[in-house]
């Protein structure tokens, strides 16, 4: 009886200690990675963009006037110095005989007291009172002069009406555009990025822009990065700089753009963020690459140059692996891990 009860006691021993030993199974150790992909595949990163002018100019009046007539249409070229429209002059030139006169008045006292001062019968102080007139009078006219040439309006720049806002019989407010002028010489094609592309996108990236609208294939040049990010689609505005010499190209146009590569070996790079690499103590990079069976490994690799915050991987890894991109410290060889993409 006795070893009966000594063999239960051994059985609840043990089971306890199998379950001590299932309770301290170390957790997989979470983490976050990245599938390596290639940083810009030789034609094949296309987008859908627009076109857009090189520099648009408000052009609006000085005054306030109800404008008398509009002498250009949307989508007519105009040079620099091409009179636009016109506005009622009729209290401009009223102002300006007025000016006239008072001009005219004050020469005249002017030569009168001028007479009296030569011959030292006039006070300095009233001598000095009608120049101060002259001056004040001189002033005067050329504010109404320039009233009345600023009811005339002119382009200050060359280009393309790209919207007429005023017609003739409307009152014109100050700064009030009355047309837009569109400087079309070249333009530039607007796209959004990912911001997961962004970094394989410099200024001198080489680019092809389609316009089916005008059936033409031309390159693209300089390319403007912005840095304000669309808070809903997370993309970038890109523009880049197309030439547009015969003026076909014109605002609105859908342009399809298609960005390359220089080199084959430009089109295969691979970047992972610069973080992601680490330096061992013999001073060989590498990372941690994580293999089917969820488990880490560490993966030598060489690197390239640097794009924005990301490193081109240059050997040592192949498009599709993933990568860890955060919590890389708590690893060692083949720890079990749960990732996040």
């Amino acid at each position: 009886m006795k070893k009966t009860i000594f063999a239960m006691l051994l059985m609840v021993i043990f089971a306890s200690c199998s379950e001590n030993k299932k309770s301290g199974t170390k957790a997989p150790t979470r983490v976050k990675t990245e599938v390596l992909s290639p940083a810009l595949e030789n034609g094949n990163q296309s987008y859908v963009g627009i076109i857009e002018e090189r520099e648009a100019t408000a052009v609006s009046f000085t005054g306030m006037g109800v404008v008398r007539r509009v002498l250009v249409s949307e989508g007519q070229a105009v040079g620099r110095g091409q009179l636009i429209a016109e506005m009622d002059n009729t209290q401009a030139r009223n102002m300006l005989s007025g000016a006239e006169a008072q001009m005219a008045q004050a020469n005249d006292a002017l030569a009168r007291y001028k007479m009296l001062h030569d011959a030292g019968s006039l006070p300095e102080v009233q001598w000095v009172e009608i120049q101060s007139k002259v001056a004040q009078a001189k002033s005067q006219l050329a504010i109404a002069k320039k009233n009345l040439a600023d009811c005339r309006l002119v382009a200050p720049v060359s280009g393309i009406i790209g919207k007429k806002n005023v017609g003739a019989g409307e009152t014109a407010m100050p700064s009030q555009a009355v047309v837009t002028i569109l400087d079309i010489s070249s333009v530039k094609v607007k796209v959004a990025i990912p911001e997961t592309e962004m970094n394989a996108i410099t200024p001198s990236t080489p680019s092809v822009v389609s316009v089916e609208a005008v059936q033409e294939r031309m390159p693209g040049g300089r390319i403007e990065k912005g840095v304000l990010a669309d808070a809903l689609t997370h993309t970038y505005d890109v523009r880049i700089n197309v030439k547009n010499p015969n003026r076909k190209l014109l605002p609105g146009m859908v342009a399809n753009v298609r960005f390359t590569a220089t080199t084959t070996s430009q089109a295969n790079q691979q970047s992972l963020p610069v973080t992601a690499v680490q330096k061992s103590a013999d001073g060989s990079l590498f990372v941690w690459t994580i293999s089917k069976d969820s488990t880490a490994h560490r993966t030598p690799v060489s690197i390239g140059e640097t794009l924005g915050n990301r490193i081109v991987i240059t050997d040592g890894l192949q498009a599709g692996q993933r990568v860890v991109t955060e919590g890389y410290q708590k690893l060692s060889e083949g720890t079990k891990v749960v990732f996040d993409r």
